[in-house]
This record gives C-alpha cells, sequence and structure tokens, in this order.
C-alpha cells in the first residue's frame, strides 16, 4: 500500500461534552494507528472547545492491499484525582490518503471537522484536524530517502 510518513494536524475541537468537578475541561487527544499512538499535550482550562494546533506523525510501512487504514482521535479529560474521563472519539479512514500520497508522492486532507461520538453512540461535539501523507522516495541503489530517518550526508 505504501511507505512514508502520514502527518495530522491536531487544530481544536468544539462542543465537547463532558462534567468535571470544577467545571473545568483540560482535554488532550490520543491518536492511534495501529500500535502506534501519539498524545496531544493538554488543553489546560480551555473547556468545551479546546484548541492545540499541533502535528502528530506516523511511520507508515504497509505492503498489504485491501488494508483498511485508521486514525482513532480519543478526545480525554486530564484529571489529577482521579482517573481521566473519555469525552468521545472521532474515527477517520485515511486509506485513500495513503493511497493517493503514494501515487502522486504526497497528498493533503484539508483541515475538515469531524463528529465526536460519545460512549452511547450519540454525537456531541466536532474535532477539526488536517492530514497529510508524504510517500518515502526510493533511490536507485534501492535505498530511501525522506520520511522518517534517512538523511545525506554531503
Amino acid at each position: 500500500m505504501g511507505k512514508g510518513v502520514l502527518e495530522v494536524h491536531l487544530v481544536d475541537a468544539s462542543g465537547l461534552s463532558g462534567n468535571d468537578f470544577l467545571g473545568k475541561l483540560d482535554a488532550y487527544v490520543v491518536v492511534q494507528y495501529r500500535s502506534q499512538e501519539r498524545k496531544s499535550s493538554v488543553a489546560r482550562d480551555q473547556g468545551r472547545n479546546p484548541c492545540w494546533n499541533e502535528v502528530l506523525k506516523f511511520q507508515i510501512n504497509s505492503s498489504a492491499a485491501n488494508v483498511q487504514h485508521k486514525l482513532i482521535f480519543r478526545i480525554m479529560d486530564q484529571d489529577h484525582f482521579s482517573s481521566d474521563d473519555f469525552l468521545g472519539e472521532a474515527t477517520i479512514d485515511v486509506t485513500d490518503i495513503i493511497s493517493l500520497g503514494t501515487e502522486h508522492g504526497t497528498y493533503q486532507l484539508n483541515t475538515a471537522k469531524h463528529n465526536v461520538v460519545l460512549a452511547d453512540k450519540t454525537y456531541h461535539g466536532e474535532i477539526r484536524v488536517g492530514i497529510s501523507f508524504t510517500a518515502a522516495q526510493v533511490q536507485e541503489d534501492g535505498g530511501e530517502f525522506g520520511g522518517w530517518s534517512h538523511s545525506f550526508n554531503e
């Protein structure tokens, strides 16, 4: 399918549901792609409309065709005296983004709103994210450059 870097621009969320003891939500997002997880910073005291404006990167190394590629965004409320509260989640299928990025070298999905789903399967709020995929380039000798960990020394 594709090799390269998937970048997730986590912008903000609005209209989140949640009840914190002191009335303030300290939201953060755990983004999962297969076995990889990335965690955003905590938007302290921003309530139901937190803003992160962060880029989280995932290494993609998939040769399997007909596999669905999904990002799962779990929005959490950080609590200091008890376990963190689940505020909802959103799932985005990135199969086409990876496929088009592999085909064209890079592909970007502009920032868009996605519904946040609560534990009871109802919708409450939105999360805004942008996504891009940049394919790893292959040199004539078969080595790679670009992407994650390959660089040239001239």
